[in-house]
C-alpha cells in the first residue's frame, strides 16, 4: 500500500504538535523519518500501514466469524448435505486460525 504525501502529512503532522520529535535517521523499510517521542524511535507510516492491517484483518474476521454463525445455525438434515457444510466450517475455522496466526493471537 502506497500512501501520498498528503496521506504522509496527515500522520507526521499531529506528531510533531504531540511533542514527538522527527531524527535525522530514516526508516529501512519504508524511507519514511522516525520519531521519537517518550523515549520510543518508532516510524510512523509503518505504524499507521500496521494498524490498518490490523482493522482489515479485523473486518474479515468479523465476515467470516458471521458465515461460520451462520452455517452452524443452518445444519440441513441429509447426510450428503452436511457433509458439505462440515467441511465449509472446517475451512472457515482454518482461515480465522491463519488470522489469529498473522495477528500474533495464535
Amino acid at each position: 500500500m502506497t500512501l501520498s504525501d498528503e496521506e504522509i502529512r496527515k500522520i507526521i503532522t499531529p506528531l510533531l504538535f504531540s511533542g514527538a520529535k522527527m531524527l535525522d535517521k530514516h526508516c529501512p523499510k519504508c524511507g519514511s523519518p522516525l520519531f521519537e517521542l517518550n523515549g520510543r524511535v518508532f516510524c510512523p507510516v509503518c505504524e499507521h500501514r500496521e494498524k490498518q492491517r490490523k482493522a482489515e484483518l479485523k473486518g474479515i474476521e468479523q465476515i467470516l466469524m458471521e458465515k461460520l454463525k451462520m452455517l452452524a445455525n443452518s445444519l440441513p438434515d441429509d447426510v450428503e448435505e452436511l457433509e458439505k457444510h462440515l467441511r465449509v466450517i472446517e475451512k472457515i475455522i482454518e482461515i480465522l486460525e491463519r488470522y489469529k496466526k498473522l495477528e500474533g493471537r495464535e
